[in-house]
């Protein structure tokens, strides 16, 4: 959710002004009513209006700073964009950090309004189609609550606005608790699910699933930890000094019924739809469990992955210009190859892997990687979890083709980000770091790439015009399955959770898992964490879990590569991995280059600016600042 390329209303508006000349030119109504005229009374326009209200999600995740860059799970590469002072535990009220990795409280509200306009205007509309109108009504519901849910995620609870503010209203109105945001947000997904029931699915739009989808999110983050107002205050100081917790948790009631809320309504998801291979009894090999995940990430926008792989998606971003111009700057989702992908390829490698998530991800017979074992640490890349193939570019990864001009110093297209012996006492340092001859400013500080939603295909460059049109993964099945398994974990059905996490394993080629009441637990949040890796949801898990401190907080760990000649060999000119020529050494060491990373309790939510906080004297700050 970022500000640029969204579409203003009164330009819509303006749009559907007709223009003449003739002579009653001169004989007009307001442009306001000229506008609700002709937008409610015809279907199009009304869908029109619709699309506008969509288009405040932007490219969804694909914008060049992710939000996994405030995780443990990547690093931004370029300093200078405020995104220090979220990792490093400074923000304030007077300054809320980079704008474009969180969705700011005042979009937020302004898409609310949006929605809120069409929530009122549509049951009254006079175009004939009643089932579109329906549709559009369910879209908007489903809209409403999706930004209230992202103003609760960031923000905790919110003043509740249920229509579009006149100018004689008194703009002034307090924040209502998080409870009472979450029984709203819930009552216009289901609304929103029983107007849109039947109704088509279109990719990039609404549809019954999506609000079944997002109520399951909802409830589940409802339920958790940071959310149940005892817990949090023991855990925070932050809240445990704060004088009305209620904005932020629940305070009361009964949480297991919460829990068994969360439960149900991702079981009704699952018992609705099916996901993407979820059938198997047993694990898919390695690489079909790599190419399994390589099609999830492609979303059947990808002319080498599978189209069946689009029934992972509940609710995506499309890239089309359907609802969002796609020519904006920053480039956005189209270009999410240039945005992230490895500097020897003329890419700006925004949002790069860290080690801390390289680390978690499991052996191929599932035990966890350690670098005190001597074995992995020679090789740290052999015989892992299918998925890190999938995900994460490292050094001598095998990769696209490269450009024309530096297709001379790797004519066979692998990662180079270490450094290498030249057989003459020097060093031959990778294209893809940060001591390249190409482009150096854009290597990657930590030696790895994003590969997860770039597309493969070669014929897809992605530094030049040829834009990609993966979709963004707002809700997918795969989270309601882990949905489900977490909330089976919490109301003691164990049972229930081995068996989806162990459908989600097979389908990656893991073996089951058996282990039991904690380690189980332990076993789910890492399952979740590598399985939804750079969808937008490990910042929300480590604060919904408050296990923040000491995940979220944690410094940053890189790899050092460094390639050795073996005695008698003869090094590869130009170089390219090769085991029977070098020895490689990895070693993972502590990053302070471009930021310091610590946790502040406070940062368990954002800071509403002093700018809304003068707008609305009955605004409450949040807690800790």
């Amino acid at each position: 959710m970022k500000k640029r390329g969204l579409l203003i209303l009164c330009a819509l508006a303006v749009a559907m002004i007709p223009l003449s000349c003739n002579k009653d030119f001169l004989d007009t109504k307001p442009l306001d009513k000229i506008s609700a005229d002709a937008t409610w009374g015809d279907g199009s326009l009304s869908e029109a209006f619709i699309f506008n209200v969509y288009s405040f999600l932007n490219y969804g995740g694909f914008e060049e700073e992710g939000l996994a860059s405030i995780t443990d799970e990547a690093m931004f590469t370029h300093s200078g964009r405020g995104i220090n002072v979220i990792t490093e535990g400074t923000l304030s009220e007077s300054g809320t950090g980079n704008n474009r990795i969180v969705p700011q409280w005042n979009e937020l509200f302004l898409a609310i309004r949006q929605a809120n306009v069409a929530i009122q205007e549509l049951p009254e509309s006079t175009f004939d189609d009643t089932d579109l109108r329906d549709r559009l009504l369910g879209e908007a519901h489903f809209l409403r609550a999706f930004y209230y849910h992202q103003v609760m995620n960031f923000y905790g609870g919110a003043p509740i606005i249920d229509r579009p503010y006149g100018l004689d209203d008194d703009f002034a109105i307090a924040r209502n608790t998080y409870e009472e945001l979450v029984n709203f947000v819930v009552g216009d997904l289901d609304t929103a699910t029983t107007l849109l029931n039947g109704k088509p699915a279109t990719p990039g739009r609404a549809s019954m699933l999506s609000a079944m989808g997002l109520k399951s999110r909802v409830l589940l983050y409802a339920a958790s930890d940071l959310r149940d107002g005892p817990t949090a205050s023991a855990n925070s100081t932050a809240h445990s000094g704060y004088s009305d917790v209620s904005l932020v948790a629940y305070t009361g009631g009964d949480r297991t019924a919460r829990w068994n809320a969360a439960k149900a309504a991702a079981k009704a998801v699952l018992d609705a739809t099916s996901g993407y291979k979820l059938d198997l009894s047993a694990p898919v090999s390695p690489e079909e469990g790599k190419t399994n995940y390589v099609n999830i990430s492609l979303g059947g926008g990808s002319s080498v992955g599978d189209a069946a792989a689009r029934s992972e998606l509940l609710f995506e971003r499309t890239h089309t210009p359907l609802f969002t111009r796609e020519s904006g700057w920053p480039l956005g989702g189209i270009h999410q190859g240039i945005n992230n992908g490895p500097n020897g390829y003329h890419n700006w490698a925004g949002n790069t892997p860290i080690q801390l998530l390289v680390d978690d991800y499991e052996m191929m017979d599932g035990s966890k990687f350690d670098w005190n074992n001597p074995t992995h640490a020679a090789d740290p890349y052999a015989n892992r979890d299918p998925r890190l193939y999938a995900t994460i570019l490292y050094d001598g990864a095998g990769w696209k083709p490269r450009p024309s001009d530096v297709a001379g110093i790797d004519p066979v297209d692998q990662i180079q980000s270490g450094s290498y012996d030249d057989g003459a006492g020097g060093i031959i340092p990778g294209v893809d770091t940060r001591e390249s001859a190409i482009e150096n400013w854009n290597g990657s500080r930590t030696s790895y790439y994003v590969r997860k939603f770039i597309d493969p295909d070669p014929a897809v460059v992605d530094n030049q015009s040829s834009a990609q049109v993966i979709p963004w993964p707002f809700i997918r099945f795969t989270e309601m399955a882990l949905n489900y398994a977490e909330a089976s974990l919490e109301t003691g059905d164990e049972g229930e959770a081995l068996n989806w996490m162990n459908k989600i394993r097979f389908r990656a080629g893991l073996p089951a898992v058996t282990d039991t009441g904690a380690a189980l637990m332990d076993r789910y949040r890492n399952e979740r964490r590598i399985e939804l890796a750079y969808e937008e949801h490990r910042y929300h898990d480590a604060r919904r879990w408050m296990i923040a401190p000491t995940t979220l907080g944690r410094g940053i760990k890189v790899m050092s590569v460094q390639a050795t000649l073996k005695a008698g060999a003869t090094p590869h000119v130009p170089y390219r991995h090769d085991k029977a020529v070098y020895d490689y050494t990895y070693a993972s060491v502590d990053n302070t280059e471009n930021e310091v990373r610590s946790w502040s309790d406070k940062m368990y939510f954002f800071p509403i600016s002093r700018d809304e906080l003068n707008r609305n004297e009955m605004l409450v700050q949040n807690p800790g600042y």
